[in-house]
């Protein structure tokens, strides 16, 4: 089946790109002696990850319990859960997937572990953990110098075990060119080179040096400190990679399919794809760099500046040969946002349809553990 006869809206995925994403960034990995454990929120999609097993990753970062569970299922054994959990619902599932995997959670305050670590009292078990270093996001972790400190505090709690740190350089996407990006990766480098030594020094041992995102990879691949790396928008790249080039065009391989269905003026078009495909996202953390709510490939001259759920509204900034009826394909600005309004991929290769990719490790867990 030619992709030109699929029903638009259409979350589609080019295999050959998404395959030549894996290999480019696993290989560098395994060159450079380093272990990919990719955030798997991104694609959020259990073939995916069987994907992401053959091109070599070593564990995995979850952006939801869900997603760790899905994974514990499958049998895979390294799963790291990116953020502290507090509640007793998610503090009972923390515990279950310590009992069946490698599960490692991250830490960065000592009411939360208090309640951890009582869980895993209660059910004879001990939880591993890292402490998150705060690389200058500013949302989770401490500041690298305050890292012993709290490794010294956290010795209070007999069933929670250190196994190092983690951080994530996510300020990276206020970066509006390539150029900027090496400010991060200093960041990054450095936060995670202050809190090792300081460790280190302190006599604690770290398993585990976990940190990255895409646009930071290249960049800290070679740090001496880091082991292992947690790319995630990697697999399909976007727009945002692209502004900061990152990615080439034919780098991302999700697309958004639609159709023009409305030429209400002159310089206004109206395509079926909107913010349920599409997302809100405009950059995330600040990125001033993009220009409208995704790149209209093949048509410089469109803006998609408006999204109602179901539709898009698109400036055509001069002469366009755009009409009523033609498909178009949209580089969504955030892949993860429009990854996670889709039940399925539709998987393309060149211009015939492969495969569909069920999305099958999202939504909300309420049903699952009632």
């Amino acid at each position: 089946m030619k992709k030109e006869m699929l029903q638009t809206p259409a979350i589609m995925v080019y295999m050959d790109a998404l395959e030549h994403n894996l290999k480019k960034y696993h290989d560098a990995a395994k060159a450079a002696g380093k272990q990919v454990w990719p955030m798997i929120k991104t694609h959020k999609s259990l073939e995916m990850i069987d994907m992401q097993e053959a091109a070599g990753a070593d564990g995995y970062l979850c952006g939801t319990l869900d997603e760790a569970e899905a994974l514990c299922k499958k049998g895979i054994k390294n799963i790291m859960y990116a953020y502290p959990v507090a509640s007793d619902v998610s503090i009972q599932r923390v515990i279950n997937l310590a009992k069946n995997s490698n599960f490692i959670i991250r830490l960065d305050n000592l009411d939360g572990a208090a309640l951890i670590n009582k869980a895993a009292a209660d059910a004879g078990i001990t939880i591993q953990y890292t402490i998150i270093v705060n690389a200058g996001l500013n949302r989770f972790g401490l500041k690298p110098d305050k890292v012993v400190e709290f490794a010294d505090a956290m010795k209070q709690f007999a069933n929670l075990k250190f196994v190092g740190v983690s951080s994530h350089p996510g300020h990276v996407y206020s970066a509006t060119k390539h150029d900027e990006i090496a400010k991060y990766v200093a960041d990054e480098k450095n936060s995670i080179a202050t809190a090792v030594k300081g460790l280190e020094a302190a006599g604690y041992k770290l398993d585990i040096v976990s940190t990255g995102s895409t646009p930071t990879f290249w960049g800290s691949l070679d740090d001496e400190n880091i082991k292992i790396y947690h790319p995630g928008n990697y697999v399909f790249c976007d727009y945002i990679q692209m502004s900061i080039d990152i990615a080439k065009e034919e780098e991302c391989a999700l697309a958004v399919y639609a159709t023009i269905i409305s030429h209400p003026d002159d310089e206004t078009y109206i395509c079926d794809a909107g913010a349920k495909c599409l997302g809100l996202d405009q950059g995330a953390h600040g990125n001033s760099a993009i220009k409208g709510h995704g790149y209209v490939k093949g048509h410089t001259e469109l803006t998609i500046y408006s999204l109602s759920e179901e539709v898009g509204k698109i400036h055509a900034d001069g002469p366009t040969d755009i009409k009523v009826g033609d498909k178009i394909e949209i580089i969504p600005n955030h892949s993860c946002s429009s990854a996670n309004l889709t039940s399925y991929y539709i998987g393309v290769r060149g211009d015939e349809v492969e495969r569909v990719i069920p999305v099958d490790i999202r939504g909300n867990s309420t049903t699952k553990n009632a």
